[in-house]
């Protein structure tokens, strides 16, 4: 059922905040390590690759010491500022350590929603990865805003990475969590939660079973990641929702292995 995963060429690979930031608020390097090992190796193997990272707030807080995420709207965009530039120097270090170049691409809502300033945005990407370079996306967390008439904001950087992977045609988003897949229910507090291996459509009953939001550090839940299967359902593509710990598990991912939820139009479940 999923050695179409063996053959994918244009991968979105979506990091989630838990998965870059400990328990304890300090930065996972020893996770980041791990991804950039295995984002180069696929590049070494001519795959395609495109990494949208969250964690800037995160990193913010943690190099700012700031233990309780900011609920004021300023100083959340001053947090991520200095986490974003503290996590493109960790992402740099790293990759550089494998000998594979990488670009920041910063990017709001209303770039995408335009026709000029998409064919910007995909010609971009087009272009750094035609010169070998991995692209790494994250939201404008200091400028994106929701205005009256004026929506900046995707939402989440679950979305984000949806929306990269309908611009780019991607053959497969990669969205890395802390939890193993899609369950019917918390598995955290019900023992009888049943992992989805395979969702083909997206219904009232798996919206009910989503939940609730997101850690600490981050802003996704459950649902968010169900609006972005959604979106890669209406795209006619793939997304496999999985535990981005260790990072080492996209190789399984994309050898076919049955790990996390698969979510693909056409699959009898």
């Amino acid at each position: 059922m999923r050695n179409f995963l063996k053959s994918v060429n244009r991968i979105v690979v979506k990091i989630g905040t838990s998965s870059l930031i400990h328990p304890n608020g300090k930065v996972n390097l020893d996770g980041i390590d791990q991804l950039a090992f295995v984002l180069t190796d696929l590049r070494n193997k001519g795959k395609e690759v495109i990494l949208v990272s969250s964690g800037a707030i995160g990193v913010g807080m943690d190099k700012l010491r700031v233990a309780e995420r900011p609920k004021e709207i300023p100083v959340q965009q001053a947090v991520a500022a200095v986490g974003q530039s503290e996590l493109m120097h960790i992402y740099n270090q790293r990759f550089l350590g494998y000998s594979q170049q990488t670009a920041q691409v910063l990017l709001t809502r209303d770039v995408v929603d335009f026709p000029e300033s998409r064919r910007n945005v995909i010609n971009t990407l087009e272009q750094l990865m035609a010169m070998d370079i991995l692209p790494i996306i994250n939201e404008n967390d200091t400028v994106a805003v929701d205005e009256m008439d004026h929506t900046r904001k995707f939402g989440d950087n679950d979305e984000l990475s949806a929306i990269v992977a309908q611009l780019m045609n991607a053959d497969v988003l990669i969205m890395l969590s802390d939890i193993d897949g899609f369950y019917s229910a918390n598995p955290s507090e019900y023992k009888q939660a049943v992992l989805y291996s395979t969702v083909s459509a997206i219904n009232q009953t798996l919206i009910d079973q989503a939940g609730g939001n997101g850690s600490r550090f981050g802003t996704g839940g459950m649902i968010s990641k169900l609006k972005a299967a959604q979106r890669i359902l209406d795209a006619k593509s793939a997304m496999v929702l999985a535990n981005g710990k260790p990072p080492r598990i996209i190789f399984d991912i994309l050898a076919g292995v049955e790990v996390g939820t698969l979510f693909k139009e056409g699959l009898h479940e």
